[in-house]
């Protein structure tokens, strides 16, 4: 439960830097994020380093008595880079060329470039990998924004060609699995293969799917060779990368895999992702000054599993951004709010974007922790309220010293392969996968319930509630696992749709699941806004959205509920439901309460806009609504920060008595 903050002192006189360190101090900042876009500082011609005033930088931030995190700068090339290698420009999948004069303008597999990022990242942690102030590393920036993943370019098409003649060994085997007899597709050699774009209809959907997970691949080498440098000069510093909210352009359980990072950060902007993200018109004007409750909890949740328990924010609104379609002013006390709401999930640290709102260029409207003249914001003494209450309150600082977050009673399984599938072909225009595992997340929240969200791959064993919104290819074994599990199993429509080839599986879907729930699918209905199947379930009474399976049941599986028309709506045997259809939220309510309470989880119905979440001894609860209201403590709860009655932006703790 510590506090961080981003600080750029290549924007800013150096004889303002030991007096930011100071009041960062007097604030309660314990660690600062610094470097990573300052390379044509570092170095302003090529092989001409200028580490003195980085060198003051450290120095002064250290002797400050503040620990750093260091950015390798890789995520904006100087110029001078750009005009030796034009070509590591990315390229569009229009095929034109992204031009250089913002930052990310890089093709991730240009391999020239790779040669530069691992050379300034050596020169970096040569020089600075054994400061024992310097604790952190972080790789890159961000990968993958601004969409520049993936990169369409003559760099890309070769690696994809060699990633597939790794994969594949014969071509012969590629257009086998490929399907490429379809529309006379088949390829005579690896070279002949282009990338998947610029077609005249759609492209082949494996073909698609082959080069998102080349990509991701490609996401995953390149920030593993900066941290090998790293590790290397820096044996005992935390390396991580800074990952986004609502982002699956790559496999981050794949890019966190071997060690591969310490810490999974991520990048907290609550407002702004409310308003880009696929909600109810409703849902964003309610919350557009306090961000939807569960927006961020969705990705703390998410990246504390894929930081197997560890995870910080590296970048936490402090105020109005600039980014979304609007940013409005967050609430009184929301920035606060979102402090503990990070430590309640587990956050190790929370660090603010950024100390001081600058004045030009493209994040002028971005707010900070101080105005551009250099005085507190309103988030800035929000802040400062926060890191004093948990220095003051014996209990805060003790959970600060406890470790990782245990495990919740329940699991979400999130896929990003499923992701990838279920975009590349919708077949309903409005369906979205990650949209539809937030919903279940957000029913579950509703229901004062703690969950993980974990990897098809994570062990299961221990949860008592196991929830599965979807999963595109059942992964070898995890049929038994939900055999030999002594949970409750709730899964979702368009399961066991595809095989790893992304085909519809020789035996229908749900594929494998057959064995367990002997059903299959006949077809499926792709549902417009005017099409809406209705059904009662446990004495609710809803409607399907998006997509309807028709279920063709055998003997041995039970029909809980059907729709107005017949077909089954949820199906069951033992310890696991199956939904054939994206449910609206009363539906989707009563068909997981009902699994909550046959796991004896005792869901509890919050008031609107409340959240609460549960980390040791302690019971954090949050209201994101317009309403005060009473928080659900028990009757001898013992408040250790605020109160029964729970304003708008407002944060209760306690603990048994």
């Amino acid at each position: 439960m510590q506090l961080g903050v981003c600080y750029y002192p290549e924007q800013w006189p150096d004889t303002m830097w030991a007096d930011d360190a100071r009041r960062m101090v007097d604030m309660g900042i314990t660690h600062v994020r610094i470097a990573e876009f300052a390379w044509s500082r570092m170095e302003p011609r090529a092989g001409v380093y200028e580490w003195a005033w980085l060198d003051r930088a450290i120095d002064t931030l250290a002797g400050a008595g503040l620990k750093i995190v260091l950015g390798t700068p890789t995520a904006s090339p100087p110029r001078w880079l750009v005009e030796a290698i034009p070509d590591m420009l990315p390229v569009r999948a229009d095929g034109t060329t992204w031009n250089y004069g913002s930052r990310r303008h890089y093709d991730i597999c240009s391999e020239p470039y790779r040669r530069e990022c691992v050379r300034i990242t050596e020169a970096m942690a040569a020089r600075y990998g054994a400061h024992p102030a310097v604790v952190a590393w972080q790789t890159d920036n961000e990968l993958g924004c601004h969409e520049t993943v993936p990169s369409y370019s003559n760099a890309a098409r070769q690696r994809f060609r060699e990633w597939l003649a790794r994969r594949y060994e014969t071509v012969g085997e590629l257009n086998t699995r490929w399907g490429n007899v379809f529309w006379s597709m088949e390829y005579p050699s690896f070279d002949s293969i282009e990338l998947p774009n610029l077609t005249p209809t759609d492209a082949n959907p494996i073909h698609l799917l082959d080069f998102r997970r080349f990509m991701s691949d490609e996401v995953t080498s390149f920030h593993r060779e900066q941290a090998e440098v790293v590790r290397r000069h820096a044996p005992h510093a935390d390396v991580l990368h800074n990952f986004m909210g609502f982002f699956t352009t790559f496999d981050h359980y794949r890019f966190a895999s071997n060690g591969s990072i310490d810490v999974a950060t991520w990048d907290s902007y609550p407002i702004a992702r409310t308003e880009v993200i696929a909600l109810a018109e409703a849902d964003k004007a309610r919350y557009a000054r306090t961000g939807h409750p569960d927006v961020s909890a969705f990705d703390h949740d998410r990246y504390r599993g894929i930081g197997h328990g560890r995870f910080w924010v590296m970048e936490q609104e402090a105020g109005p951004v600039n980014w979304a379609p609007w940013n409005p002013v967050p609430a009184p006390g929301m920035v606060r709010l979102w402090a503990y709401e990070a430590f309640a999930h587990g956050a190790e640290l929370v660090s603010y974007f950024r100390w001081r709102q600058a004045p030009f260029a493209q994040e002028q409207m971005h707010s900070g922790l101080h105005l551009p003249d250099n005085t507190p914001s309103p988030g800035g003494r929000e802040v400062a309220r926060a890191a004093q209450e948990i220095a003051e309150s014996a209990e805060l600082s003790a959970l600060a010293q406890s470790g990782p977050a245990g495990r919740a009673p329940v699991a979400l399984v999130f896929d990003y392969e499923t992701q990838w599938m279920f975009e590349i072909q919708r077949h309903a225009k409005d369906f979205d996968y990650q949209t539809l595992a937030f919903e279940y997340y957000r029913t579950l929240r509703e229901m004062s319930l703690d969950v993980d969200i974990v990897s098809a791959h994570a062990d299961l064993d221990g949860y008592a509630l196991i929830v599965v919104p979807g999963l595109a290819v059942l992964p070898p074994g995890f049929v038994d696992t939900i055999r030999r599990s002594s949970a409750q199993w709730v899964i979702g429509p368009r399961t066991g749709s595809k095989t790893l080839d992304f085909a519809i599986p020789s035996e229908l879907p749900p594929g494998p699941l057959q064995t367990l729930l002997p059903f299959k699918v006949l077809e499926v209905d792709s549902l417009r806004p005017s099409l809406q199947p209705s059904t009662t379930l446990g004495g609710v009474s809803g409607i399907a959205l998006h997509w309807r399976e028709h279920l063709e049941t055998r003997d041995g599986v039970e029909v809980l509920a059907r729709f107005d028309d017949g077909w089954p709506a949820v199906v069951a045997r033992d310890r696991v439901r199956y939904a054939s259809a994206w449910f609206d939220p009363p539906l989707h309510r009563a068909l997981l309460e009902a699994a909550a309470r046959d796991a004896s989880l005792n869901p509890v119905h919050l008031p609107e806009g409340v959240r609460i979440r549960r980390r040791g001894p302690l019971t954090f609860a949050f209201n994101f609504g317009a309403q005060a209201v009473e928080a659900p403590a028990p009757a001898n709860a013992r408040f250790v920060l605020g109160s029964r009655t729970l304003g708008t932006a407002d944060v209760c703790v306690w603990t048994q008595a």
